[in-house]
């Protein structure tokens, strides 16, 4: 059963393709992934998209998480899937997904962050060595705070704390060396995407 014929006829062939391709060459559960994506589009079409695999170790065991991000005319759809290992209850490996779905209107802010090599002579058509996006609609804040002082080395006052709060709801990081140009290319597309619609 192909999972992505669920997806609206309105999202193009060439995006239904190319997001298939993009979620399987990651290896990773690609039915799982993408049926979870189908529940939370519903009858949307995709704009854009952004699929991101990261792959960690812990201690001797490798963890996978794969981000896929998608762009409707309406909302922000950012899907997280994780795999673990057989545990005691279940007896077998598993995996879990997860969909948040944002409206475009709620976003707050869009932060693109670029690393470039040689920015001496960095020109327009030049990638990024490393993307990072950032999305913030409000629903986690960070506060990171510390005491503060008030510069004498040798004062003992209690001067309080000081601190600052940032958003902190998604955030991915893409690179050359981890992702591959492709990668990359696909980030910068999917944050030129995402800053015009919601510049509106």
């Amino acid at each position: 059963m192909d999972v992505m014929t669920d997806l609206p006829v309105t999202t193009s062939a060439q995006q239904q393709s190319d997001l298939k391709t993009a979620v399987e060459r990651c290896g990773y559960y690609p039915n799982v992934v993408l049926h979870s994506l189908v529940l939370a589009v519903a009858d949307e079409p995709i704009t854009s998209f952004l699929v991101h695999h990261e792959a960690t170790f812990d201690r001797d065991e490798l963890k996978r998480h794969l981000t896929v991000v998608v762009l409707t005319p309406t909302r922000l759809v950012i899907g997280h899937t994780d795999d673990y290992p057989a545990d005691e209850m279940t007896g077998q490996p598993h995996a879990a997904t997860s969909t948040e779905a944002v409206r475009l209107d709620r976003l707050a802010s869009v932060v693109v962050s670029h690393v470039v090599d040689n920015p001496a002579s960095h020109d327009a058509g030049s990638l990024p060595r490393e993307v990072v996006i950032s999305v913030g609609w409000g629903a986690i804040t960070r506060l990171d705070l510390e005491p503060a002082t008030c510069g004498d080395p040798d004062c003992e006052a209690d001067h309080g704390y000081t601190g600052s709060s940032t958003v902190d709801d998604f955030s991915v990081r893409v690179s050359v060396a981890a992702d591959g140009v492709e990668g990359i290319e696909q980030a910068v597309a999917f944050a030129r995407t995402l800053s015009q619609v919601t510049s509106r």
